[in-house]
């Protein structure tokens, strides 16, 4: 029975109006940050705190499953996902008392399909060579984004969340590895249900990642909780990408929220902005454009609320990038409002953010 009900959910991802219905949850325009799990044991965190209280940000994008695929706070001990924990989070329902106390909305990241943990443990669950469980050029592993087993254990961790007091659930890397269909077929995993469908292999990834994001939905439809995807920027302005699996508007009508990475340091050359990280106000109004054409195309567009850029992207070697303060963030937060957005989460990996930031300019 299983079976055939999961066939169902993936056929209905070959159309493009089949959404499930979303919650009409009221809430006000969201302007957050990311917040490193590190930071709650240290002196750092009351900074965060005080950052967001003290200004036009109203919210924390908080990891509860990590890059690495720990979840960051400890379950009881007979718990199926206490032995991937971290105590990082000593007393998660302090956390939320002390978000809402602060009138900051929490925002639960759940790192999917990269996952160092899960394949350890389940490596029939992940994607292996002859030699052990595959892992690309940085040493990352990731979960099979085919298997049911895999979707109904990331997916546990969001009602967890949930009950934990998230008001949303934010999916991050909901897709295959970066380049898959240039070395899949030296990797040995399986395709599950997908193997029934009549679909070349870019389909069926493509299917995997949809029907994956409409089970979550589904799923979730049980907590007052919203739900948002991370997606690729550069998989807004491309008809779909296959390699990993990312069609944006099958993942935007089937979300609440969708957040698309749009930092300036990641992107080749595009618009004609031959180096764009020097031109953050262009590369995120011409983006912007873009985004807003393809989910004025669906009948119930999400909200939009892209992730941009508070850190300097010195690798990208002299000449190539700048250094990011006051001026380049507000540029940013400035294109998307030209565009009608209003809502962006900033990204920097330590949470060590750019101060007398006009949040709002």
């Amino acid at each position: 029975m299983k079976k055939f009900f999961i066939i169902f959910i993936l056929l209905q991802t070959m159309s493009l109006n089949t959404g499930f219905a979303r919650a009409e949850l009221s809430q006000p325009i969201i302007r957050g940050i990311y917040v490193n799990p590190s930071t709650f044991n240290s002196p750092l965190f009351p900074k965060l705190l005080s950052l967001v209280k003290n200004s036009d940000l109203n919210a924390m994008v908080i990891d509860i499953k990590d890059d690495h695929g720990h979840l960051t706070f400890q379950p009881p001990k007979d718990s199926l996902y206490f032995s991937t924990s971290r105590p990082y989070i000593k007393n998660p329902a302090a956390l939320i008392q002390t978000l809402k106390e602060n009138h900051i909305y929490p925002i639960a990241r759940i790192v999917v399909f990269k996952d160092h943990v899960l394949p350890v443990s389940k490596p029939n669950w992940s994607f292996k060579t002859s030699l052990g469980i595959w892992r690309n050029s940085r040493g990352d592993s990731f979960t099979n984004p085919f298997l049911m087993e895999v979707w109904d254990y990331n997916i546990g961790i969001a009602c967890l969340a949930a009950e934990l007091g998230f008001k949303e659930i934010q999916f991050d890397y909901v897709r295959f590895p970066e380049k898959f269909e240039t070395f899949e077929n030296k990797l040995i995993y399986e395709k599950g249900n997908f193997s029934y469908l009549p679909l070349n292999e870019g389909q069926k990834r493509v299917a995997a990642v949809t029907g994956f994001v409409k089970y979550a939905k589904m799923k979730l439809t049980k907590y007052p909780v919203k739900m948002s995807v991370d997606v690729f920027g550069n998989a807004t302005v491309i008809p779909e990408a296959p390699g990993i699996g990312q069609n944006f508007s099958q993942i935007a009508q089937n979300v609440d929220v969708i957040s698309s990475m749009i930092y300036p340091s990641h992107w080749n050359p595009i618009f004609g902005i031959q180096k764009p990280d020097l031109e953050p106000y262009l590369l995120v109004k011409e983006y912007a454009k873009v985004e807003k054409g393809r989910l004025g195309k669906l009948t119930h567009p999400p909200t939009s609320r892209p992730w941009i850029q508070d850190f300097t992207a010195t690798w990208l070697g002299k000449g190539n990038y700048q250094i990011y303060g006051k001026g380049e963030i507000e540029e940013q937060i400035r294109a998307l409002q030209s565009q009608g957005i209003h809502e962006f989460l900033l990204w920097n990996g330590s949470s060590k953010y750019t101060p007398n930031v006009d949040y709002t300019p």
